[in-house]
């Protein structure tokens, strides 16, 4: 089959991937998660199978294997570059062998690769990572099993080596030439309430009477047009606890793996006068994708966001938004304060916003943003909503870590195939808060609960301090906390050493200052080792260990590379990445899983035939690519550089031959945006024909009830209140903060008449607001 867009390759070649099957266990909120890769050549020659594909970006892989007819081989970690060479000479020899080895750009990206695989054989691939699920607003733990990956802009002259040179082949979803099997198994000491997902899935099955084990299935049949996105609830919100878990028996004590890890969750409750008090400073600078991958409904989710976020910043802010693609754009040359006149400045420009300014190049517009001198008194926020089709991943984080000090960094995953390693790495080392948008999901309530956050005091000054038996002594295994967030959870890795005959309890104190006031969190815990946790605890652990070594060795590259002492440091902290890695059985940038069928005596005969596996693209509006993509296949490129392919549901017809591009005709605003757009960005609302439309009535049903002893824009805010009070309840998180703001303002007003005001807007609009629950 050949696709018109070079998609897969001409010469009709036969896929040797076979199928998919994906156990996943979440024991309260770790996953586990088993993959098996059936492989089978189907060929007259002996073949090599490469995949890539990819993995939550904060994925521990700890297993790896294969098994051959009646032989399984267990793969070893090696350092990469002699993981590759024992791979290429074993094929070279005509032996079976297996290489699986991370992205050295991005840490959710896999090459899985199945060498000299003889006609008619087949092979098992049992691949195993554990990974902590995501806390969502709504108090859900969040997996994500990606099955999509986007191809990866990677602009010229980044830097990086000979790890993305593989190719990522990609096809339609509809023609994934394998099948995918998924089942999850959930079990807390809480009952489980309910498991969502934006696949198709069979009934939920309670395996006991508590309702705190349950099984699900992923219906028969999926598409591959989206990740797998499991949503699990429990009947108790989440509260603080401790996992201590008991060293391998054979490592050696004092190691990582030899000595007692535990994992610390922490879920912080602000008081609730801090948390209803809203700053009224900070820049706020939003930073929007317009590559071409963000065409159609992506770039218009976008522009509402943009509208709602410009209604609910506060009156004395100052902002800018910049939007980059292969090029960057901002809307002013340094942020503005935030009034009227430039709101309705940046809201014409936003109106005109599309997906049309080529690659992902987020590297310069960041590098520009933290060029521009801070603002006194005014705590920079920054707001990035990308697809994150992005190849140059940690050199993007890396970038954010270094200027962390400046700023806090809320990120936003739109659409399937996100990158998780570039939104949570941005969120995390910018001391902010990662969210995704998929499938259905609308953009505007996660965006908003993030403004919310970053509204929010500051927390400051974050200590953990440790009360264990003498003769135990801690040595943390994550970096410092940077951020803390009401009710989102905080882990800690720490490793026990040395033992004691006293008390086995011990208790940690996470000390904070938040609003000028210090704050103390306290959580109790048994040093007794859990049962039947395995080296889950350990594995994440080392896993969060390697990832901050690895962001150490990135930071100090471009500065410690100009004298040898500090490419000396360089070294030592790579190697302690590979000890480390090998040590604990985690892949990490340097590291590869190898394994080698050493059992077949024969050597495979012929030459070796090389296919790569595709991987599912969903089908939208793509854009135009530079050169400066990650090969996808050889076809392929030639494609990309032609005209973007047009959104099946978008029709648009050209009145005239000019070349001039035609916008489709745009759809009725959403009622609420047609409201949310008309509020002043004081917070009050014009009593205007434009007002009287958006609350579905005329000039004059509206002017008539208008009590007098009330301001015509008292009587208009008042209004819009009560409408959105008593008809948008159910999108409260999106209008809740340019409603506070609108409240705030009829208060400064000392406006006379609000009652009476409320009573006529009830009787007008046909609700039943109270005063009190307006806030008014």
């Amino acid at each position: 089959m050949v696709n018109c867009c070079g998609l897969i390759t001409s010469q009709k070649d036969p896929v040797p991937l076979k199928s998919v099957e994906v156990e996943l266990e979440v024991r309260d909120h770790v996953a586990t998660v088993v993959s098996t890769l059936n492989y089978q050549n189907q060929e007259d020659k002996p073949l090599e199978a490469v995949f890539v594909f990819p993995l939550p970006g904060d994925a521990a892989v700890c297993h790896f294997s294969a098994t051959v007819g009646q032989t399984e081989i267990v793969a070893e970690v090696k350092e990469k570059q002699e993981a590759r060479e024992e791979y290429d000479d074993a094929v070279s020899a005509g032996q079976q062998a297996f290489l699986l080895e991370e992205s050295e750009r991005s840490p959710d990206i896999f090459s899985l690769s199945v060498g000299s695989l003889p006609p008619g054989e087949s092979a098992s691939i049992r691949l195993e990572y554990v990974t902590e699920l995501a806390v969502q607003a709504d108090e859900g733990l969040r997996f994500l099993l990606p099955a999509v990956l986007n191809p990866r802009y990677q602009p010229q002259g980044s830097v990086g080596s000979e790890g993305v040179n593989v190719q990522v082949t990609s096809v339609p979803s509809s023609l994934v030439p394998y099948t995918l099997s998924f089942s999850a198994r959930v079990s807390s000491p809480r009952p489980v309430s309910k498991v969502e997902s934006s696949s198709p899935l069979d009934p939920v099955q309670y395996l006991n009477t508590e309702q705190s084990q349950a099984t699900v299935k992923l219906a028969a049949g999926h598409k591959f047009d989206r990740d797998v996105e499991l949503l699990i609830y429990y009947k108790d919100a989440h509260q603080p606890s401790a996992v201590v878990e008991a060293g391998q028996a054979s490592s050696q004590p004092g190691s990582l793996m030899g000595d007692p890890v535990a994992m610390l969750s922490l879920y912080p409750e602000f008081p609730q006068a801090v948390m209803s008090s809203v700053a009224s400073c900070g820049e706020f600078v939003f930073l929007l994708d317009r590559s071409g991958s963000m065409g159609g409904e992506r770039i218009k989710n976008a522009r509402d966001t943009l509208l709602l976020l410009l209604k609910s910043v506060p009156l004395g802010c100052y902002f800018n938004i910049y939007s980059f693609g292969s090029r960057f754009e901002h809307i002013f040359p340094e942020s503005e304060e935030y009034n009227q006149k430039t709101m309705e400045e940046a809201l014409k420009k936003v109106e005109k916003m599309e997906a049309d300014l080529g690659g992902t190049e987020i590297l310069e517009p960041l590098k520009h943003i933290y060029r521009q001198p801070s603002i006194p008194s005014q705590p920079r926020q920054l707001f990035v909503f990308t697809d994150g089709e992005v190849g140059n991943t940690k050199e993007v984080i890396t970038l954010v870590k270094r200027n962390s000090a400046s700023h806090r960094c809320f990120s936003f995953g739109i659409g399937e195939g996100a990158s998780s390693a570039l939104i949570n790495g941005l969120a995390k080392e910018g001391g902010g808060h990662a969210q995704f948008i998929t499938g259905a999901d609308r953009m505007q309530p996660k965006v908003m609960q993030s403004l919310r956050f970053a509204l929010q005091p500051s927390v400051l000054d974050v200590s953990v301090g440790w009360d264990l038996p003498s003769g135990v002594s801690v040595t943390a295994l994550s970096p410092p906390i940077a951020a803390l967030f009401q009710g989102q959870r905080s882990l800690v890795y720490v490793q026990f050493t040395g033992q004691s005959s006293e008390a086995s309890e011990g208790c940690v104190t996470v000390a904070y200052n938040l609003a000028g006031h210090p704050f103390r969190t306290k959580l109790r815990f048994s040093l007794k080792p859990a049962k039947d946790s395995g080296l889950t605890v350990h594995r994440l652990a080392a896993r969060t260990a390697i990832r901050s070594l690895e962001a150490e060795e990135r930071e100090r590259g471009g500065q410690d590379d100009q004298d040898d002492a500090g490419g000396e440091k360089k070294k030592k902290k790579k190697k302690k990445v590979v000890e480390l890695s090998v040590q604990s059985g985690v892949s990490s940038a340097f590291t590869a899983f190898i394994a080698v069928n050493k059992s077949n005596s024969e050597a495979i005969q012929g030459p070796l035939l090389r296919r790569n596996v595709p991987t599912p693209m969903p089908m939208r509006c793509m854009g135009v690519r530079s050169s400066g993509m990650i090969a996808m296949s050889c076809d392929m490129v030639p494609c990309l550089r032609m005209s973007p392919m047009p959104l099946p549901e978008t029709t648009c017809k050209m009145k005239s031959k000019s070349k001039k591009s035609c916008r489709p005709q745009q759809p009725p605003r959403d009622p609420l945006l047609q409201l949310v757009s008309l509020q002043q960005a004081s917070g009050c609302w014009l009593l205007d024909p434009h007002l009287a439309a958006a609350l579905g009535k005329t000039g004059e049903e509206v002017e008539k009830p208008k009590p007098a002893p009330a301001k015509r824009d008292v009587w208009a805010t008042v209004l819009a209140l009560i409408w959105l009070h008593g008809f948008k309840m159910d999108a409260r998180e999106e209008w809740e903060l340019l409603a506070m703001k609108a409240v705030s303002w009829l208060r400064a007003q000392k406006a006379s008449g609000v009652t009476e005001c409320v009573e006529a807007g009830n009787a007008l609009l046909g609700c039943n607001v109270q005063k009190d629950a307006a806030g008014l």
